[in-house]
């Protein structure tokens, strides 16, 4: 089409037999019905002004009677995207296995190169009048005689037969939600109570993915999936969480159901609660790997090179850790009915999943844990958890412990150790020690180090002098004054080492004599 002109202009043409077609907008293609018995389709694919043939394919049709003659009928065909590819559905009613009288869904995966080739069969087991909606990328199903849906989801785990997969229905059938049509007419006649409307009517005409048009009444919906009563439907809890992290609005549905699995009345078994922790973090990492390998792309300069590259989109599956510590756990650890054992034992699965999947653990989880220890007393438990690198070391946990010590005084050296072992905080482990008043051995930390010759003198002179042990404050002194004669040819003091105070102290207590006798330290 060329606007401008106000003109056509032919750029391809086939000649092909057509009985009917079907076009799928979302994925620009054409699905044109040939043969007498219909059940050859040919695709094809338009894009950028160009129109490419696919290849063809057949539809099996379902063995029928030698009296009859079956034809592939339009009514059950479906175009759809799930999950990113394109299928074609087609409804079965008669199954071509003997043993099986259910119709059945048929799934061809239609790629944009290479055959068509049939996925994923879905087993109804029911006969009658079906109707097909895509939604969320689930496979909606209607059956009008029952007046009940069912849904099928292709990435949960079927039967494979070495060909295809056979899926059966996630839940039992259900109806859809009730929909109450208010009366129309004027202000005073819209007092009536509105009608309820006719479900799964004769009238009603779907198209894909997710339209249905109740033509009687002259309503078009949306079809949606309500998550929330699935929960109570789907008892297996492993195959909830599969099913949830694949919905579009799953976030706040899975943390409710994280933190049901821990609640008193429907507390699920560690295993349980340890599979649906690692379904978590499993989608977790593959996010993070994913904005990883962008961000390194990125750096390298890639992004300019190859236009494909895109930032990694974060979907509601993806729980972090702050998510799951804020809607679940930090409310969980509060519940005062619940067994401490059971608490602590959550704790450490979560912990045990993010460490299994190679995700740094926040500390603030490793707080909640030490927290947890300290409010039931179990202070061994706690050593144990440090003194086996259960726990992590960090800055913010070493400062935790350090405030337990009135609790449990070890707590003052395994957070020195895990200073020692973070080796990038030397200066907070000087300032632990000078706080406890334990001068000497924080100047012994800084000469182990290396880095006794830029410490500032007066911090240590202050520290000495708070301790009010006039012969620690000699040794200091003495150190300090070696160090400027070492460093300088002259044991005294520079102005902007601000300690004209502390030497004013020293020759107080020990005299002006004292001053130019230097003693080994």
């Amino acid at each position: 089409v060329l606007p401008e002109k106000r003109t056509l202009k032919l750029l391809k043409s086939h000649n092909i037999n057509v009985n009917w077609y079907m076009y799928c907008p979302e994925s620009a293609v054409i699905l044109l019905s040939t043969t007498v018995l219909e059940n050859v389709l040919q695709p094809f694919y338009f894009r950028a002004g160009t129109m490419s043939k696919l290849p063809k394919f057949e539809i099996e049709l379902p063995a029928a009677p030698k009296s009859t003659k079956l034809s592939l009928s339009e009514r059950d065909i479906a175009m759809a995207t799930i999950y990113g590819q394109l299928y074609v559905l087609f409804l079965r009613h008669h199954s071509r296995t003997s043993n099986s009288t259910g119709a059945e869904v048929v799934l061809y995966h239609l790629p944009r190169e290479g055959a068509c080739k049939k996925m994923h069969i879905l087993k109804l087991n029911r006969t009658g009048k079906f109707a097909l909606n895509v939604v969320d990328n689930l496979v909606v199903v209607h059956h009008q005689d029952t007046e009940t849906s069912v849904i099928f989801d292709i990435k949960l785990r079927g039967e494979f037969d070495g060909a295809v997969t056979f899926h059966h229905p996630v839940l039992p059938a259900r109806s859809i939600q009730p929909y109450q049509i208010p009366m129309a007419g004027p202000a005073a006649v819209t007092s009536q109570s509105p009608i309820p409307c006719k479900l799964y009517s004769s009238s009603w005409i779907v198209f894909q993915p997710d339209i249905i048009i109740s033509a009687s009444q002259g309503y078009l919906w949306n079809l949606q999936v309500k998550l929330e009563p699935i929960v109570k439907l789907l008892p297996d809890k492993g195959r909830l969480m599969d099913f949830l992290l694949q919905r579009k609005e799953c976030k706040m549905v899975i943390l409710s159901v994280c933190s049901q699995m821990l609640s008193e009345s429907d507390r699920a078994t560690l295993p349980v609660i340890a599979t649906v922790f690692d379904k978590l973090n499993h989608e977790y990492k593959k996010y993070l790997d994913a904005e990883q390998s962008y961000t390194m792309a990125a750096e390298a300069g890639q992004s300019r090179s190859n236009p494909l590259l895109r930032r990694p989109v974060r979907t509601q599956a993806v729980l972090d850790q702050s998510d799951v510590y804020t809607h679940v756990l930090s409310a969980f650890v509060e519940k005062k009915e619940m067994p401490h054992k059971f608490v602590i034992a959550v704790l450490m699965e979560y912990i045990r999943s993010l460490n299994q999947f190679q995700i740094a653990v926040q500390h603030y989880l490793h707080e909640l844990v030490i927290k947890t220890l300290v409010q039931h007393n179990l202070f061994y438990m706690l050593h144990q958890f440090l003194q086996y690198h259960v726990l992590s070391d960090s800055k913010p946990l070493a400062c935790l412990l350090l405030s337990l010590e009135s609790f449990y005084p070890p707590a003052h050296q395994l957070s020195l150790d895990m200073l020692k072992r973070l080796s990038t905080a030397n200066d907070e482990i000087v300032e632990v020690l000078l706080s406890k008043h334990q001068v000497l051995a924080a100047l012994r930390f800084i000469r182990g180090i290396g880095g006794h010759d830029n410490i500032s003198a007066r911090k240590f002179l202050d520290a000495a002098k708070q301790t009010e042990d006039n012969m620690l404050f000699y040794t200091i002194f003495r150190f300090f004054e070696q160090r400027n004669q070492r460093l300088r040819g002259s044991p005294n003091f520079t102005p902007g080492e601000h300690c004209e105070e502390h030497v004013a102290f020293f020759k107080q207590v020990f005299g002006d004599q004292a001053l130019m006798r230097p003693t080994p330290f």
